[in-house]
């Protein structure tokens, strides 16, 4: 008879790779306490790694695709189901509605170049409604910036992207921080990060 569990459990090398490094930024831009909503969870790696590493957090993975919530409840039952960890929820970003009301900080990892740039707005909107003022929003993902000079890697895989969805592509921080600005947040600190990528910090600073 087949383990259900283990065939569901899929494995992503760069999350296993960049896991630490983005953990150790996540020190010190999380809450002392609360819940940790993360978007577009994938296989459930880091959710089950950060529940770990934060303990004094609760963590709340969520993906839109099926067989990734799939993945992440096969990590998280593997570990024995973690007290902080919540069983996933089905999010689609770019939706109006989310099943979720509150959360102390949101963190996107590797979300806004692999979606519609829809996606991000909705993930802006939706954290400017469950987050409260000073709250964080957390990214992390190969960005583009003005005042860095661009990778070919980067510019490579932005083409490999576009070539796959014409919707899909990196960001720039530039966008970013306009359409943030409009929702009342406000990029507050950006890390450079391994292999041409970056950690960004939005702050919520005024009530929507």
């Amino acid at each position: 008879m087949k383990d259900l569990g283990v065939e569901a459990k899929r494995e992503a090398p760069a999350a296993a790779r960049n896991v630490v490094p983005i953990g150790d930024v996540l020190e010190g831009w999380l809450p002392d306490a609360g819940l940790v909503l993360e978007t577009a969870s994938g296989t459930g790696q880091h959710a089950l790694a950060f529940a770990a590493r934060f303990p004094h957090l609760e963590w709340q993975p969520s993906d839109p695709d099926p067989a990734a919530l799939a993945s992440i409840g096969a990590w998280r039952e593997e570990a024995g189901s973690p007290s902080n960890l919540r069983a996933p929820l089905r999010i689609d970003a770019s939706a109006r509605d989310w099943p979720i009301d509150a959360a102390d900080a949101v963190l996107s990892i590797n979300m806004a170049h692999i979606s519609p740039w829809k996606a991000t707005l909705g993930l802006l909107d939706a954290a400017a409604r469950i987050l409260p003022v000073g709250a964080p929003l957390i990214f992390y993902g190969p960005w583009l910036a003005d005042d860095v000079e661009t990778a070919p890697s980067n510019l490579d895989f932005d083409a490999s992207l576009k070539s796959r969805d014409s919707r899909w592509g990196l960001r720039r921080v530039e966008d970013l921080e306009k359409v943030a600005h409009k929702r009342g947040l406000r990029l507050v600190d950006r890390r450079a990060m391994p292999a041409n990528n970056m950690m960004l910090k939005l702050l919520v600073s005024d009530p929507i």
